[in-house]
């Protein structure tokens, strides 16, 4: 009996906390200069994930200075006051944690990972990097140089990077999604300290930042260390208000070719510009979301069972929807023709297959699958403290809120088959779509 009770103290142990409803246990609350914190508890092991979000990535650049927030990004990992250039790093390794950054359209974000105890070192060196950055013009140069060079590596050196950026600014007319994250190389050559400091001083406040702590940790504890760090730093008075420019409506299709001699495998892709999840009414997104997964998302996908395996002209079809976005963003389809079969044939198969598609409607049995599979992965996202830190982080920075992201699964579950049938109609329009083919400069295409 005793040992009973001992494992049943254990398994409770190794649960972690949830609410009563079955939602992770999140604690959020706003610091006294708006920094705001967000905490989910784990308690199955003794780990910490620190992280800062910015409401700030490259769609909040300055026109002509693309690139500059992910130049930042990588110049934060330089010295402070405090703290030499690399020995951040270097003392996140030496307690035995990794630490890394990332910068995306809507945010920058910075973390480290740490056993639970190295927590109030962390929130010590992040707070010290958000107002002590201490460059040189030795350090502007060869940050630049890497980046330029990441560039190359990344992009200039990859036929479907470069395919991808022309889809992109091909879809937006007007608003910064169509910049690439990286930069467009030109302007990046000429990034110099005065823009580096400029968009850091600009945005890198308390009041446009997002602390999002998980894993084995106390809220009021975090509460604590967060107003003994973050909350002495006086907040930006003058941070601007998030105001990007907009699209126009779209009323013509687009159409594109990329030819590149390195192309090793030609495909066709198409965008449509899409509703992002929005506050408070995300049903349009889920409908999305699930039209994605019943369209392209995997070998048993509408597209895939017509187009691979019944008609065998294409080899894989998939369709994407990136749902978390504080503006517009985009439902893509993809098709990579088999052999023999040329671009034309294969993008004029999957325009039949969509279309049948909507006209047939949903099959309520593969729509059922579709939503078991996605609560067991959700249920299994609760296991790892990156992907719950990184959930919210998104999501809060994209102009969403905690509620939203506790909500989703079950919007997601309430999204019926005529609800999808009429996010398809309404947005798989021509009109506001670019085709592309990606190919070989030697490609026929007839």
């Amino acid at each position: 009996m005793v040992r009973a009770l001992a494992l049943s103290a254990a398994l409770m142990a190794a649960t972690p906390v949830l609410a009563e409803d079955g939602k992770e246990a999140v604690t959020t609350f706003t610091l006294d200069n708006s920094m705001d914190v967000v905490v989910v508890e784990d308690h199955r092991a003794p780990v910490v994930q620190h992280m800062v979000w910015y409401r700030a990535g490259s769609a909040d650049e300055p026109i002509g200075s693309s690139g500059v927030a992910h130049f930042l990004e990588h110049l934060l990992f330089k010295g402070t006051d405090t703290l030499a250039p690399g020995e951040f790093s270097a003392t996140v390794a030496a307690n035995g944690g990794n630490d890394n950054a990332f910068t995306s359209y809507d945010y920058t974000a910075y973390f480290q990972r740490v056993a639970a105890d190295r927590l109030e070192l962390m929130m010590q060196m992040e707070s010290d990097r958000m107002r002590n950055i201490r460059l040189s013009e030795d350090d502007i140069a060869t940050e630049r140089d890497v980046i330029l060079e990441e560039r190359n590596q990344r992009t200039d050196n990859n036929p479907r990077a470069l395919f991808g950026e022309q889809m992109n600014a091909a879809q937006y007319l007007n608003h910064r999604y169509g910049v690439p994250i990286i930069g467009w190389r030109h302007e990046m050559e000429t990034l110099d300290m005065e823009d580096a400091l400029s968009f850091y001083q600009t945005h890198y406040a308390p009041n446009n930042a997002i602390l999002v702590v998980t894993g084995d940790v106390d809220p009021d504890e975090v509460r604590s260390l967060a107003d003994q760090y973050y909350g002495v730093i006086p907040a930006n008075p003058d941070l601007p208000e998030r105001i990007r420019s907009q699209e126009p409506p779209q009323t013509a299709e687009r159409r594109l070719t990329y030819k590149d001699p390195r192309v090793s495998q030609p495909y066709v892709q198409r965008s449509y510009l899409a509703p992002e999840r929005d506050p408070g009414a995300q049903e349009k997104a889920a409908a999305l979301f699930l039209l994605a997964e019943l369209l392209g998302g995997g070998t048993t996908s509408y597209l895939n069972e017509k187009l691979q395996f019944e008609d065998q002209v294409v080899t894989y079809a998939g369709a994407f929807y990136r749902g978390v976005s504080l503006d517009d963003t985009t439902f893509d389809l993809l098709v990579v023709p088999a052999e023999g079969v040329s671009l034309q044939e294969a993008e004029d198969a999957m325009d039949r297959v969509v279309a049948e598609f909507i006209a047939e409607g949903v099959n309520e049995e593969d729509l059922d699958r579709i939503k078991m599979q996605l609560r067991a992965s959700q249920t299994y996202a609760r296991d790892n403290v990156d992907g719950i830190g990184n959930r919210y982080g998104r999501a809060l920075t994209s102009g969403l809120t905690v509620e939203d992201v506790q909500a989703w699964p079950d919007v997601l579950q309430a999204v019926t088959g005529d609800e999808i049938i009429a996010a398809a109609r309404e947005v798989l329009q021509l009109e506001s779509s670019v085709t592309g083919w990606l190919m070989k400069d030697d490609e026929v295409t007839q």
